[in-house]
C-alpha cells in the first residue's frame, strides 16, 4: 500500500490519495479475515454465514427459535441469501423450520441437537481465531478501533 501511495504521490501529485491508505488497508485486511475465518469454520463443516445463523439461534437462549423475519434482521443480508443459507442448515440437519401455528405466513426456525452441539463446538474455536487474528493489537488499539470502525460504518448506512 505503501508503494501505490508514493507512487501516485510522484505521478499525481495535485490529487490527495490518501484515503487509499485507509479503504485499501481494509480491504485487504477483509480478504485476510475471511480467508482465515473460512479455514477455521470449515474444520466443522460450515461457512461464515452458516454459523452466523446458527450463532444467532444460540446466543437468543432455550429454545433456540426465531422467525426468519428475525434472523433477516439480524442477518443484514438478503432474505435470498437467508433462504439459501436456511436450506444448507436444514439439509445437514442443523436446523428445523416449521410454520407458525399462530400466523401460517411465519416460518420458525429453530437449532436442533445436532446444530447446538455443532455451534458450541466452532465457537470456542472461532474466538480463538479471532484472538489470534487481532493478536497484533492489544486490548485499547482493539477498542479503539473498533469505535471507529463502528463509527465508518453508521455513517456509511
Amino acid at each position: 500500500m505503501d508503494r501505490i501511495l508514493q507512487q501516485w504521490k510522484v505521478e499525481r501529485p495535485d490529487v490527495d490519495v490518501s484515503p487509499m491508505a485507509v479503504i485499501g488497508r481494509i480491504g485487504r485486511a477483509a480478504s485476510v479475515l475471511d480467508k482465515r475465518i473460512h479455514a477455521v469454520l470449515a474444520e466443522f463443516g460450515l461457512q461464515p454465514g452458516e454459523f452466523d445463523l446458527i450463532a444467532t439461534l444460540r446466543r437468543t437462549g432455550a429454545p433456540h427459535r426465531l422467525t426468519v423475519g428475525q434472523l433477516l434482521d439480524s442477518a443484514m443480508v438478503t432474505s435470498g441469501a437467508i433462504t439459501h443459507r436456511l436450506n444448507r442448515l436444514t439439509d445437514k440437519g442443523l436446523i428445523e423450520r416449521e410454520i407458525d401455528p399462530t400466523n401460517r405466513r411465519v416460518i420458525i426456525v429453530q437449532l436442533t441437537p445436532a446444530g447446538l452441539d455443532v455451534v458450541d463446538a466452532a465457537l470456542p474455536a472461532h474466538v480463538a481465531n479471532e484472538e489470534a487474528l487481532l493478536g497484533a493489537l492489544n486490548p485499547d488499539e482493539r477498542s479503539q478501533l473498533a469505535g471507529l470502525l463502528k463509527r465508518l460504518l453508521s455513517d456509511l448506512r
